[in-house]
């Protein structure tokens, strides 16, 4: 059955084995002292090998080869020899992960959440709550904080744990969470994977991964999964979404809240009351729609995580002040016709277009628009805000596009966001 092929103890995977970690980041890292403290190995090595160079033999000799989520396998190739394709399959069977690891050790105390956008809000709002309510305890992780092999000790006993899975992370999965979410499906990572084909078969092993007995959660505009276990379509009507009161904006952020009433009904047994009080004290994630402060009469809102056209669209239609929308960033390739259309036809908002994406945004929508206007870089662009934004108004950094190649991450793009306002802002109140 999917799933099973690597639910086998730890002696029984590592003990013995010559390990290869392969990339050696922050959960490389993790991994290799989870190791020491929790296997007897023959011997374990350290790789920074291309996954070209992987394919010529750089993982020869090794029985276990536990990768980091952001390296590119099998290497991207228009097409593989015979010999290469069968190089490949004999690597990807000694190819695992530390999310692999600790699912199959975990997976039926696991909780695991993917999606393309509202994975940090969803996972964060389902460990409040539960830790809240279940009087369990609650351990949150994967793509969200540490490496999820560093709550390892910890996820033992009466516990829930609750992770946030990427689309690397699941990319070669072989095993999934007894209960799994997928919230939503658009267009991303696209300079990673090529097709959206190809991202939905990634994201999609969080279901076809699961087994006989396992529940999943499946948003409205995620394509059907074959998979054995039991899947429930999440449509919520309006009447669904009674007595859900956010301190968050955006009607996704209420659909998100109800994916998380659902699961800790249906699955905890706990009290339709305790979970819409719970939610009532949850607080946004920074980077998210967050308000950063009020300067020389503006307000001026965080919502860095955006990397996607419909999210920079939520944003300026969330927060009832909005009025300036910053976007752009590295340009991966998607489609930003959503987003050019909604320009258009909404006069009332003005976009700040920067970067990468930004020039290629302009370019495309021409230059009829009165509402659109480009900046070389984020500092321009909020000098362009301070300029543009009227009193009383908003101003909201949601880029749609990724912060590499300007920024370390989206997180610093918004630090650095907030730094640029204050240094602009002559006068601030809260």
């Amino acid at each position: 059955m999917p799933g099973m092929e690597l639910i086998m103890t730890t002696d029984h995977l590592f003990n013995d084995k010559k390990i290869l970690i392969w990339g050696y980041g922050r959960e490389g890292k993790s991994t290799e002292k989870w190791l020491e403290g929790h296997t007897s190995p023959a011997a374990v090595e350290i790789s920074s090998a291309t996954p070209e160079e992987m394919l010529k033999g750089a993982g020869d000799g090794f029985d276990v080869i536990i990768k980091s989520p952001g390296i590119v396998w099998p290497p991207k190739a228009d097409s593989y020899s015979a010999e290469d394709a069968e190089r490949i399959d004999r690597i990807s069977a000694k190819i695992t992960s530390q999310t692999e690891i600790f699912i199959s050790t975990f997976r039926d105390k696991t909780i695991g959440v993917t999606g393309t956008k509202g994975k940090s809000t969803t996972v964060s709002m389902l460990a409040h709550v539960l830790s809240e309510t279940s009087g369990k305890k609650v351990i949150l992780a994967g793509n969200i904080g540490l490496p999820c092999l560093d709550y390892y000790d910890e996820a033992e006993g009466d516990s829930i744990v609750v992770l946030e899975l990427s689309c690397h992370q699941l990319k070669n999965a072989k095993t999934a969470p007894h209960i799994s979410v997928f919230l939503d499906l658009y267009e991303e990572h696209l300079d990673y994977y090529g097709t959206m084909e190809a991202y939905f078969e990634a994201k999609s092993h969080i279901v076809s991964r699961q087994v006989a007995g396992d529940k999943a959660y499946i948003g409205e505009n995620v394509p059907e999964i074959k998979s054995a276990s039991e899947q429930i379509r999440v449509v919520p009507s309006e009447s669904d979404m009674d007595g859900i009161e956010l301190e968050l904006y955006g009607d996704h952020n209420r659909i998100n809240a109800y994916f998380v009433k659902k699961i800790c009904m249906e699955n905890f047994g706990i009290s339709e009351s305790e979970v819409l009080a719970s939610l009532r004290s949850f607080e946004a994630l920074p980077h998210r729609m967050k308000k950063i402060g009020t300067y020389e009469g503006i307000n001026f809102y965080d919502d860095s995580i955006s990397t996607i056209p419909e999210a920079a669209i939520s944003a300026a239609t969330s927060i009832p002040d909005v009025q300036v929308i910053l976007v752009g960033g590295m340009d991966r390739g998607i489609s930003y016709t959503v987003l050019e259309n909604f320009m258009k036809e909404h006069a009332e908002f003005k976009f700040i277009c920067m970067y990468a994406t930004g020039k290629r945004i302009t370019e495309e929508i021409g230059t009829d628009l009165t509402n659109v206007y480009y900046e070389e870089d984020l500092e321009g662009a909020v000098k362009k805000a301070f300029e543009i934004t009227d009193k009383g108004r908003g101003c909201i950094l949601s880029p749609a596009a990724a912060s590499y190649g300007y920024f370390k991450n989206f997180e610093e793009r918004g630090d650095v966001y907030g730094e640029l306002v204050a240094k602009h802002g002559s006068d601030k109140s809260v």
